[in-house]
């Protein structure tokens, strides 16, 4: 799924090309797509862009009138651009075509479970609804980061990826902050140390930033064409059984539904093998504890 650092490219390159263009036509392929009917879909015809932002891992298009569309691509969703005007197509893995006046805006998803979503609103009132109350983790200090974090006692996995807690951290970017941060992503954030608030809320900062600059500078003025959540200059995340860039272990792996949590056992867990929640279970006693025993 698009994170924190995705949407911020997709944001910033979409604002190169249609804020302050009309979007002409905004055509719905799939009826699963748009989930309100209110203000209409032929309502955003028209209307010129006036801004646009991110709103944890969705991406709010602000028209004239006090018009909203936000878009949340889940985990197969994305963005095409073009400059050409749209095509018919039977392509089944478009979802919507945009027409602005500067080009063409194609969502598609692949697959074949379809999550992606657009909702089209009015006023701000409406468009609050789409906050879940996460802190921007790029706009605050350490000692907000530490009191939001504290403030419910929950593995700090699942606290940084909490929409609840931070705004924009998912899966992949968690497993890279923790992994920076030498941290298990089993760990309690009430069994936190100061010290440990320190390195996480530091490798939240460099992690995301270092994400950021580094699609700016792959992207440079064209368009993000490859948004994935498994990167090859990642360190942990999808990396399951390659060496640690830090110490040369075998990444190791927790997976729970569709979900796959990466971790380095000597870097983050003392050595400990953190229990996968099916695979353990099938194993019971046979199931190895520690890396060394894996390793043998």
């Amino acid at each position: 799924m698009p994170e924190l650092p995705d949407i911020t490219i997709y944001v910033e390159s979409l604002q190169r090309r249609v804020l302050g263009q009309e979007l002409r036509a905004l055509d719905i392929h799939t009826p699963f797509l748009l989930r309100t009917v209110d203000p209409p879909l032929q309502s955003v015809g028209g209307k010129r862009v006036e801004s646009l932002r991110r709103i944890g891992k969705r991406i709010a298009l602000a028209l004239a009138d006090d018009l909203f569309i936000v878009v949340h691509l889940m985990i197969a969703g994305r963005f095409r651009w073009t400059s050409a005007p749209p095509k018919p197509t039977r392509n089944r893995h478009v979802l919507a075509t945009f027409t602005f006046s500067s080009g063409t805006l194609t969502l598609t998803e692949a697959g074949t479970k379809k999550r992606a979503s657009l909702h089209i609103v009015r006023g701000a009132d409406a468009l609050r609804q789409f906050e879940r109350g996460g802190l921007e983790p790029l706009d605050i200090n350490e000692a907000a980061f530490a009191e939001r974090l504290r403030s419910e006692n929950h593995t700090i996995k699942r606290s940084l990826t909490d929409p609840r807690m931070f705004s924009g951290i998912g899966n992949a970017y968690s497993d890279e902050i923790l992994h920076r941060a030498r941290l298990s992503p089993a760990k309690l954030t009430s069994r936190l140390t100061d010290a440990d608030i320190t390195r996480v809320y530091s490798a939240t900062q460099d992690v995301l930033r270092e994400w950021i600059e580094r699609m700016r500078d792959e992207v440079g003025d064209g368009f993000p064409e490859k948004v994935t959540a498994f990167r090859p200059e990642m360190a942990v995340h999808g990396k399951y059984g390659q060496p640690c860039p830090v110490c040369g272990t075998a990444v190791q792996r927790i997976r729970y539904a569709d979900n796959e949590t990466n971790y380095c056992a000597r870097c983050q867990t003392e050595g400990k093998l953190l229990a996968d929640r099916a695979f353990s279970r099938l194993l019971k006693q046979d199931w190895p504890r520690r890396i060394e025993e894996l390793e043998g």
